[in-house]
């Protein structure tokens, strides 16, 4: 009677702890490894395409609609102003060149949006890119892009002297809008 009682109460600890298939399916995460190679894979594209000045490859890695914000506090770019100012770039011959240092991604409990930072060795030193991608149709696309040059705080006294006179003015102009 012993080994009985000690029997059912091992299958009731067992079938307390088990999670029927169909909740494990509901519980499990909705990104996977595939989705964190895919966004990285269209990161790297998008910026070999960018070394490459593939014009059509770069842009098609952007959402409908999208925005880039570049270095300068100015740069503030709907998809296809970006696409006007950029081209420009792109048909000399070489656009720009960023290299991956690091990159962080993460994704949203429903797997339908990630979200990245990333350090970039690029013409004008070390940079960051931040940015938003959407899942749409299966495929990840970038929905947001800031690019920031990444600055050791030791320099910013010096950096922000030197671009004292051009924030003074544009802060003029966006205080008198």
């Amino acid at each position: 009677m012993k080994n009985l009682l000690f029997s059912l109460f091992a299958l009731l600890l067992i079938s307390c702890g088990e999670t029927p298939a169909k909740e494990q399916d509901d519980m499990a995460p909705k990104t996977s490894e595939k989705d964190a190679e895919a966004v990285n894979l269209l990161l790297e594209d998008w910026h070999a395409a960018a070394a490459n000045a593939n014009f059509d490859a770069y842009f098609s890695k952007m959402a409908e609609p999208s925005i880039f914000i570049g270095t300068d506090p100015t740069e503030n770019w709907e998809k296809q102003d970006f696409k006007e100012w950029a081209k420009p770039y792109f048909d000399r011959g070489k656009a720009w060149s960023f290299s991956t240092l690091e990159r962080n991604v993460f994704f949203s409990e429903e797997g339908e949006l990630a979200w990245f930072d990333e350090l970039l060795d690029t013409q004008m030193g070390i940079c960051r890119g931040s940015g938003v991608l959407t899942k749409e149709d299966n495929e990840w696309k970038i929905k947001h892009y800031v690019l920031s040059l990444a600055i050791p705080n030791e320099q910013v006294p010096a950096v922000t002297q030197l671009k004292q006179k051009f924030d003074n003015s544009l802060i003029s102009q966006l205080k008198s809008e």
